[in-house]
């Protein structure tokens, strides 16, 4: 089963691992790998400035990737959604898919957002299906908007409400319940 759990210490360091490796690397709009000590800077953050949540997607205990929402102090009630997978085993099984659901529903449940967006590089075509299969739809394109190894990049603006999640959450739940990647 995929589950999210919170963060806790030693994750910062397979974080940091994954986020050298050249597969998730290239999807990432920071402009380069941080240096260890801002990298354990930005991890303690995550864990405790109330603006942003973060959590690890895991398989059984078997850590497959990050999911975070920034932004969450906003009188808009949204937050900025990013995520990936750090293992090859997780790409291509679903690891995502379920990760998404479960984190939309944190989004939307436990947190009371009424929208998170998402900023995609446009050429990221696994992750703009991945998440248009979750309910988010293109909201703008961004020509040139970051630059990855000095060249720039075209991202994608994406998003969902609350109103449109609580139409699709009963369905996307249950295929993944009835593949056996998330608890009924």
């Amino acid at each position: 089963m995929i589950e999210l759990r919170d963060l806790r210490d030693e994750d910062e360091g397979v974080l940091f691992q994954w986020r050298s490796e050249p597969e998730v690397d290239r999807w990432m709009s920071d402009a380069d790998l941080p240096s260890r000590e801002a990298h354990a800077a930005w991890f303690k953050a995550l864990r405790t400035d109330p603006d942003m949540r973060g959590w690890m997607i895991v398989r059984g205990d078997a850590p497959m990737g990050l999911l975070t929402l920034t932004g969450l102090n906003s009188h808009h009630r949204r937050a900025s959604w990013n995520w990936f997978l750090g293992t090859a085993e997780a790409r291509g099984r679903g690891v995502g898919r379920a990760a998404q659901v479960l984190g939309l529903d944190r989004a939307f449940g436990e947190l009371g957002l009424h929208k998170v967006f998402a900023e995609v590089m446009a050429d990221n075509d696994a992750a703009l299906k991945a998440q248009s299969s979750a309910g988010f739809r293109r909201e703008g394109y961004l020509r040139g908007h970051v630059l990855k190894d000095g060249q720039p990049r075209d991202v994608v603006l994406l998003g969902i409400l609350a109103s449109e999640w609580t139409e699709l959450r009963e369905d996307a739940r249950r295929a993944l319940s009835d593949a056996n990647l998330i608890a009924a």
